[in-house]
């Protein structure tokens, strides 16, 4: 009945670490069901958390289950990722006002390959006891006839039952479809499943699917003549101003770098309040509590140089993404702050370069006007308007207030020409510290 060698050493086999302890000091742990502390505490066991591929990409939401599974590998046990194939064309209503819209088949395809892509670089698939699985719950549906399925699972879940959970009473008023309504059964079967097939004894994820877990851990003890299973959740991550986590004037971040480029991604855990980076730091690094504890008294004492936003968006971007990504954002970070030269520009990819003005004036001028040089006054004012008058900038041009590329312009007879050209494409003008305005030249 088990395909895995883990299944027959777990019992033997101690845990490295108390997982359930770990999140607690994170802030991780919400709802618990009884005895599943003890179970993880005293055995190594399998373990998994759902993704739903309603986007060809993970969002920084479903961090969460994903440090979840990665904390629960480091503790010794072997976690499951279950990506939803099958469960993914019905769409789950927890958390939702609304029937959501129904995924194609190949849609849902190419979103599961996007996101087992990017699953693959968190947690570690190499051979041993807590080797990790992604499984697509497809697998055991496909082949599932409809009436089978009533007969075998859905004659242990009466409707008074189903209709009692609160991702079912939350859309009583609006309405709620039978494909919704039957998600629950669902999702409660792949945990019987992973039970059968991988021993799995626990299922984690948010608060808001405590209902669906539940059905599960019933289930196998219905199905699987009354053998225990186990759930717990977090909480859901919300920010302290009340606004929704996890997304920006621009949408939502995603882990894909080509949706939400490592520069963005890092500026977003930059930015993160102090009311919320403390939260943030446990939740979605991997320092330890003696570290994090360390940080804040350093960041406590000087709270304007933002240590702790500088070193949670350190971790977060490094581990998504690589070092080298790190490196660029700070790079191209340092540049709104005035510490970079023209050099430093030119070494930006096309990118980043434009992410990093994004939101600034910007003007298109014919190259022409460059390949013999163009005067500075005519740029400035002609051109581009980034001077209301010559008179004034003139002025500015004496008082040493004006640079293209982060170079000083010294003469009002000055003149850029071709060589000047960032990825032989912009110029970026500036007065003052942080007055910028961007040249495409086509």
């Amino acid at each position: 009945m088990f395909s895995s060698p883990f299944l027959f050493l777990n019992e033997l086999m101690k845990p490295t670490k108390n997982f359930i302890e770990e999140l607690r000091w994170r802030g991780m742990l919400q709802d618990i069901m009884p005895g599943a502390e003890e179970l993880l505490t005293n055995e190594c066991i399998a373990g998994y958390a759902g993704f739903d591929p309603t986007a060809d990409s993970l969002g920084i939401g479903n961090l969460v289950p994903i440090m979840l599974l990665k904390h629960f590998q480091l503790c010794g046990h072997k976690p499951i990722a279950v990506v939803g194939g099958a469960t993914g064309m019905i769409g789950d209503p927890s958390g939702k006002s609304a029937e959501r819209n129904l995924l194609s088949e190949e849609i849902i395809q190419h979103n599961l390959n996007c996101q087992r892509v990017q699953l693959e670089k968190f947690l570690d698939f190499s051979a041993g006891p807590s080797q990790a699985e992604i499984l697509n719950n497809i697998y055991w549906y496909k082949n599932f006839g409809y009436i089978q399925f009533l007969r075998d699972v859905g004659k242990h879940l009466s409707i008074n039952y189903m209709l009692a959970k609160d991702s079912v009473q939350g859309r009583m008023e609006t309405g709620i479809s039978y494909t919704e309504f039957s998600y629950q059964i669902l999702q409660g079967y792949d945990f019987y499943w992973l039970y059968t097939h991988y021993n799995c004894k626990l299922q984690m994820g948010g608060s808001d699917q405590w209902g669906n877990m539940t059905t599960g851990t019933e289930l196998i003890r219905r199905m699987a003549t009354g053998n225990e299973a186990f759930a717990f959740t977090c909480p859901l991550v919300t920010k302290a101003d009340g606004t929704k986590f996890g997304k920006t004037e621009s949408g939502n971040i995603w882990l894909d770098a080509k949706k939400t480029s490592p520069y963005k991604f890092y500026q977003f855990w930059l930015n993160a309040a102090d009311a919320d980076a403390g939260r943030y730091i446990r939740i979605f690094s991997l320092l330890s509590k003696d570290e994090i504890e360390a940080i804040e008294t350093l960041h406590n004492a000087e709270p304007h140089k933002r240590i702790l936003q500088k070193k949670l968006a350190e971790e977060i971007t490094t581990f998504v993404h690589s070092k080298e990504d790190l490196l660029s954002a700070i790079k191209a970070s340092d540049i709104l702050f005035g510490q970079s030269t023209a050099d430093s520009l030119k070494t930006l990819s096309d990118r980043d370069f434009t992410e990093i003005f994004e939101g600034v004036p910007t003007k298109t001028i014919s190259k022409s006007l460059v390949e013999n040089g163009i005067g500075i006054m005519n740029l400035l004012v002609d051109q581009t308007q980034f001077f209301p008058s010559n008179g004034e900038a003139k002025r500015t041009l004496a008082g040493k207030g004006v640079s293209v590329n982060k170079t000083v312009i010294e003469s009002t007879e000055q003149k850029i020409g071709v060589q000047e050209l960032i990825n032989n494409k912009y110029l970026l003008l500036q007065k003052g510290k942080k007055n910028y305005f961007l040249v495409v030249v086509e």
